[in-house]
């Protein structure tokens, strides 16, 4: 495994995700800090430009600690990985179809307390849930204001990329990237859903995000207090990619799901949310990029789970989607995220 920092952090990180209790070293937020509420253990280019069983692994989209304590990666082109929560290696790849046996445009990944996988596709959009085989099971709801113009009002790859469980497990989150036509530019909406007693999901409250100017959200988890660490992600050609990591409160803010345009109804309270840090302040730590970076620890950076927690710090692994193009790359982030009260 080809690392880039000091392998015993970058174990540790990693190994958080199948234990989930390694404690976190006294000086790491001195030592890598990129804020002062978040520093970075390290990163690897591990899996760059690799295949496995004749799949290329990469465009990774969607991370989750999966049940058996390895890490589900989903790769936007249909594909959801197994990996060695140690060495990234993969053990298992399965394909996702939908119900017509075509390739998902596969962008949000959840793995629920029975063992199944929730996964967004942004096509259309849509969520699914999906055995430990592949086989689909259930289909959920979605409004249809959140579907792609001309049925909706969304924007072409700007729908579900973020997906997320509350608290226990009864309530799911998607985030929209960008904002629906008629809406504010800045101002994207987040859907929720409900598990009935069948175990099937129900249509839940929706709410209203605002981003940087310029930035969409292609990821967003849910933390144990139930708030939020929400990525907002946006790219420059010749300058590269913005990165930044929030904190986020969706408890207060108002039901917009019967709010046509946002944001026309003052009294409507949007999710609060807090900076925590822009990867560009993280110290690069030796790494290089193949294109333009204002960091070259910077790509394009799309998955995020949280593998663990120590106290009020959270162990925090993130993966840049490479777009099978030789100019970007497959990189593991490693982050430890002290929470803000």
């Amino acid at each position: 495994m080809p690392l880039r920092t000091p392998l015993a952090l970058l174990t540790a990180a990693l190994t958080a995700a199948a234990c989930l209790t390694v404690a976190a070293p006294a000086q790491a937020h001195t030592q890598h800090a990129c804020s002062p509420t978040v520093s970075i253990d390290g990163y690897s280019d591990a899996l760059d430009k690799t295949t496995y069983e004749n799949t290329y692994v990469g465009n990774l989209s969607a991370l989750a600690v999966d049940s058996d304590g390895s890490l589900a990666a989903l790769s936007d082109r249909s594909s959801l990985f197994r990996l060695d929560a140690r060495t990234l290696k993969p053990r298992s790849v399965v394909p996702l179809t939908d119900e017509n046996g075509t390739a998902l445009d596969s962008e949000g990944l959840v793995v629920a307390g029975d063992g199944t996988y929730l996964v967004s596709s942004e096509t259309e959009p849509s969520i699914r849930r999906y055995s430990r085989t592949g086989r689909l099971l259930d289909r959920l709801p979605v409004p249809d204001a959140l579907r792609v113009s001309p049925a909706g009002r969304a924007r072409p790859n700007g729908t579900f990329e973020g997906l997320t469980l509350l608290p226990g497990g009864r309530t799911l989150l998607a985030s929209m990237e960008y904002a629906l036509s008629g809406d504010d530019s800045t101002t994207v909406r987040f859907q929720t859903w409900r598990r009935t007693p069948h175990g099937h999901f129900a249509l839940g409250a929706q709410y209203a995000y605002r981003t940087d100017p310029g930035l969409g959200v292609p990821e967003v988890q849910a933390t144990p207090d139930g708030r939020l660490l929400v990525l907002e992600r946006g790219f420059t050609s010749g300058v590269g990619n913005t990165v930044r990591l929030y904190l986020a409160d969706p408890r207060g803010a108002t039901d917009t799901s019967g709010i046509d345009t946002l944001p026309t109804r003052p009294e409507a309270r949007l999710i609060k949310k807090t900076l925590l840090t822009d990867l560009v302040t993280c110290p690069s730590l030796g790494a290089t990029a193949k294109q333009p970076q204002p960091n070259p620890l910077l790509d394009n950076i799309e998955a995020m789970t949280i593998t663990g927690r120590t106290k009020d710090t959270l162990k925090v692994l993130l993966a840049s989607d490479d777009n099978e193009n030789q100019t970007q790359t497959t990189r593991f982030y490693a982050l430890r995220v002290r929470l803000t009260s």
